[in-house]
């Protein structure tokens, strides 16, 4: 690679020196800056085993539990390409990436399993998995057919799968028995397949019933009591596992990502596909933690009210089935043993209400402006930060820098290109994003492999859509979000062209705040300045100007359709964001554009059918005040005279009522008067029977 270590010095500010060989030759300046109490970074992500092994075995070196080696790559990343020599800012933001400190740990989820394994199959197949299985975990076995041997190895079950739930350490199967063979009792003697005239019996031990003519000659040729009983009724049965290996042609379980503790190898034929399930399975027993990936905040939700569905955004996306939907309690559920951590969730989630917890986005937006500070700082510019998983995109970017350094046609990742990995691609999402392109970046791209479940992909690019928009609307020119899709490394030349495109219009000045907590106060704060440092020929610069967006914007307006709109204020109580607010002494509908978060709760609400969304974004500063949308004139007590509803409403609770045998006369002119007039009125008349009457 040709590093300039004087210039990752000045970047840096601090004294560098440059090894060639510090892995081999000049391993001992390893073991002197391993002895160090500083935080010790290398720039070496291939030989990180040796490296740790080395500072292990090194006298005088703090334990790495309390002094962890931090490994960066910045060799396909940037010094094996064709643009290597210009790659220094962009090492030099990596390196400092590298130094900054582990997020806070939070909250864990636990899985317990003593090894009780399931397998589902022909009873061929599954007899083989289970023989692969039965000398670490205690296997039971469920028969869906075939012929199997005769040596009653594992407990065989039999019936139909009625339903198969849970988790690691916790599954749940729900079966139900019908058939006059109990596998239970059973000896496999084939006494009964041998005395069937139809061929009914087969070595599943069970009676096909569509070929059975009811000979009945299997009973009495069967010496165990029990075991063939033709009346038996059907019997739902539950067992509980802690693992499960199905191998059916339709999993348990069809959402992408299946339970943890839960393998699919369909028939079984796929011997490599077999062996790394049962590699896995075998090494899940014990104790096991994950982060839990999410907060939820139920106040905030838009979710649902008073039993009506708005934004169910999260419950769509989830590709592990791991969200569902609470109506009673006005809020959605999320089960963190069924949770894989993707984060898209959170990246649809107009409100915030569903956050990522690992990291969190002030530790996400720590990192995103380290490495755009540090690379504006070491002289680079025009950025484009590469959002990547840390599995399948990080070998990507590692197949295309080696690529490019034996294959003069390719280019590798360009200086600018500054890669950066994340848990999972679609934690990141819209706020994010353009607070990068606030700081500085010129382009963010996220990289996805064919390993994403395809609602990632549509729920990023159509957050992707809104913030194009967004840029396109102020301004700012170019392609600014990108989805880069690849499969594999059969793609690499794909992915090479992909990283080599122009630059787009960035902001002329870097903002500087700090990412918060709140994800509606992040987008705020980068809109805020991508307004004020819009190019100068943006049309907002003349007159207030309205943004378009599509329809997945969290932002935007609602139109009322004043002609139907009877100023009930139903959509005031259904609004989970306070958008839309009442006014306490005159008949109105206020409206603060800022908080409104899109979710349709006011329009499914409203009874009328007189509102309707408009995503949007309006460039002035009156969309973080109250603004009145619609008015009504006050309807007066016919009695004394005070205002206690609208007249539109009043005049449509007449026209409805008004046909009604029970108001009728004074009745129906005491729907003219307010509460007190009312109670006055019914008292006072003479001849009117009451209800302390009775």
């Amino acid at each position: 690679m040709p590093l300039d270590a004087a210039a990752l010095s000045r970047a840096l500010d601090e004294p560098l020196t440059l090894h060639r060989a510090l892995c081999r030759r000049e391993a001992p300046a390893f073991q002197q800056a391993a002895r160090s109490p500083n935080d010790l970074v290398v720039a070496c992500t291939q030989e990180s085993r040796l490296f740790t092994e080395l500072a292990e075995q090194t006298e005088g070196v703090p334990p790495l539990a309390e002094r962890p080696i931090r490994f960066v790559n910045i060799r396909e990343t940037g010094g094996w390409s064709r643009q290597a020599a210009s790659a220094t800012p962009k090492m030099a933001a990596l390196l400092a990436l590298a130094r900054l400190s582990d997020p806070d740990p939070v909250p864990t989820v636990s899985y317990q399993s003593q090894g009780r394994v399931l397998v589902l199959g022909t009873l061929e197949a599954a007899e083989h998995a289970a023989a692969l299985l039965a000398d670490t975990l205690d296997v039971t076995v469920f028969a869906t057919g075939g012929a199997g041997s005769q040596q009653r190895r594992y407990p065989v079950l039999s019936g139909r799968v009625k339903r198969l739930t849970g988790w690691l350490g916790q599954f749940s199967l729900e079966r139900e028995t019908s058939n006059p063979i109990d596998l239970d009792l059973c000896t496999r003697c084939n006494a009964c397949v041998a005395a069937c005239p139809e061929g009914a019996i087969g070595l599943d031990y069970q009676v096909d019933m569509s070929r059975c003519q009811g000979h009945r000659s299997c009973v009495p040729r069967c010496e165990v009591a029990g075991a063939i009983h033709f009346s038996r009724a059907p019997v739902v049965h539950t067992d509980t596992f802690d693992l499960v290996l199905d191998l059916r042609a339709s999993p348990a379980f069809g959402q992408h990502a299946p339970p943890q503790g839960f393998w699919h190898v369909p028939g079984g034929a796929d011997a490599q596909r077999l062996m790394k399930a049962v590699v896995a399975l075998r090494g899940a027993v014990g104790e096991f933690e994950k982060p839990k990936f999410f907060t939820y905040k139920a106040s905030i939700c838009a979710h649902g009210r008073n039993g009506r569905v708005g934004c169910d955004a999260c419950v769509e996306v989830c590709s592990a089935s791991a969200i569902a939907s609470d109506l009673k309690r006005q809020q959605i559920v999320v089960n963190p043993h069924l949770c894989v951590g993707c984060g898209a969730c959170t990246t649809v989630c107009p409100t915030g209400a569903l956050g990522y917890a690992y990291p969190r986005a002030p530790d996400q937006g720590v990192r995103i402006k380290t490495l755009l500070a540090t690379y504006a700082r070491a002289g680079g510019q025009q950025a484009a930060l590469l959002l990547h998983s840390q599995e399948g995109g990080a070998d990507l970017i590692n197949d295309l820098g080696r690529a490019a350094a034996l294959d003069p046609a390719m280019r590798g990742v360009p200086a600018r290109v500054i890669p950066l990995a994340l848990h999972h691609t679609a934690s990141v999402g819209l706020e994010l994003w353009l607070t990068a392109l606030a700081q500085g970046a010129s382009q963010v791209w996220v990289l996805m492999t064919e390993a994403e479940a395809p609602e990632y992909r549509e729920a990023v690019q159509a957050q992707m859509d809104v913030a194009q928009a967004l840029m396109t609307g102020l301004g700012y020119s170019g392609q600014h979000l990108r989805l880069l899709q690849v499969r594999d490394a059969r793609d690499l030349a794909e992915l090479d062209a992909a990283l080599a495109v122009p630059a787009a219009q960035g902001v002329a000045k870097a903002a500087t705040f700090a990412v918060q907590a709140d994800k509606r106060t992040n987008l705020s704060l980068a809109l805020d300045h991508l307004v004020q440092h819009a190019p100068p020929s943006a049309p907002h610069h003349t007159a207030p100007q309205v943004v378009a967006l599509p329809a997945a914007s969290p932002l935007g307006s609602v139109v009322v359709n004043a002609d139907a709109c009877t100023l009930c204020l139903s959509c005031v109580s259904a609004c989970p964001a306070s958008a839309l607010q009442d006014n306490t002494e005159r008949p109105q509908l206020r409206f603060i554009e800022k908080n409104c978060v899109q979710c349709g709760l006011c329009v499914t609400t409203c009874p009328e059918n007189a509102l309707q969304l408009q995503p949007r974004l309006w460039v002035s500063e009156e969309r973080k005040q109250a603004r009145v949308i619609n008015e009504a004139q006050p309807y007066r007590c016919v009695r004394c005279q005070k205002p206690f509803g609208t007249l539109k409403g009043i005049e449509a609770m007449l026209g409805r009522l008004g046909g009604h045998a029970m108001f009728q006369g004074d009745a129906l002119e005491r729907l003219k008067m307010c509460g007190d007039c009312r109670v006055v009125d019914i008292y006072s008349a003479p001849n009117e029977t009451r209800i302390t009457d009775l």
